[in-house]
């Protein structure tokens, strides 16, 4: 039985085998990882490294900025002025202060109040002479003038002056003269501001008409000094305008040993 099979162990050895192509390329790849990579040349060393690829140039679109403003310089950094226009500037500036300081002195002495030194001795002894006082201008006008005030007034003898006087009768009052005495309406004033000096009848000015008992016409005063015997006043040249009036004296400020009030 043996001898007569038949012998195919030998041909199926000997018979070449179908190339698979898959398995072909599968053992090409195993063959590539296996070998050994090409790096190419040796590189040598060298002392000096390779030059840098040189880059493209790069082009940017370009333009002008506007001119910036100039920057203000502070007025502190400023160069100071020259020292002709710095007393210039002083002038002007000292002058400014003395045009003001006249204004409102004007203003204060024509409305509100003004300064008198006293020449004579007609009101001595409330008033003596070189005395300086303030008198004001604010209540006559707004209220009336008051018998016993001490007022100043424009003298109707030389005109531009200015006189001081107490007030003795109002209008309506009746003024009379009797033995060295003043009566208002009939009955005798207290003065102790006279220090018992006589009032008498005095020459009067020319042009002035009057006699005692008198009566003071609407919108006069009459008017004495407190020196009775030696004092011009209405009884040498009559009543007083009331429009006349500049002031009420009120205080005395020289000397400062009677500084004080007036009354």
């Amino acid at each position: 039985m043996l001898r007569n099979m038949p012998d195919t162990t030998w041909q199926h050895a000997r018979e070449p085998k179908e190339t698979d192509p898959t398995a072909l390329e599968f053992e090409c790849a195993l063959d590539t990882l296996h070998a050994e990579p090409d790096l190419g040349p040796a590189l040598e060393p060298t002392d000096s490294l390779p030059a840098a690829p040189t880059a493209a140039p790069v082009y940017a679109p370009t333009f002008e900025l506007p001119p910036a403003a100039p920057t203000p310089v502070p007025a502190s950094h400023k160069a100071p002025p020259s020292r002709s226009k710095r007393i210039i500037r002083e002038i002007i500036e000292i002058l400014a202060v003395i045009v003001v300081a006249i204004i409102i002195t004007t203003l204060l002495r024509t409305f509100v109040i003004d300064q008198y030194i006293i020449p004579t001795g007609s009101m001595i002894p409330t008033i003596e002479e070189e005395d300086h006082l303030f008198a004001e201008k604010v209540s006559y006008v707004f209220g009336s003038i008051h018998q016993g005030d001490i007022v100043t007034f424009n003298d109707p003898i030389l005109p531009g002056r200015i006189l001081i006087k107490r007030v003795i009768a109002v209008e309506g009052q009746t003024v009379d003269l009797v033995d060295g005495a003043v009566y208002i309406d009939g009955k005798p004033l207290d003065e102790p501001y006279t220090h018992g000096k006589e009032s008498t009848p005095l020459e009067l000015m020319g042009g002035v008409t009057l006699s005692y008992p008198f009566t003071v016409p609407d919108g006069a005063i009459w008017v004495m000094g407190d020196n009775r015997t030696n004092s011009l006043d209405s009884r040498y040249f009559g009543p007083i305008s009331e429009d006349e009036v500049t002031g009420r004296a009120i205080i005395r400020i020289w000397p400062l040993d009677r500084f004080g009030g007036l009354d």
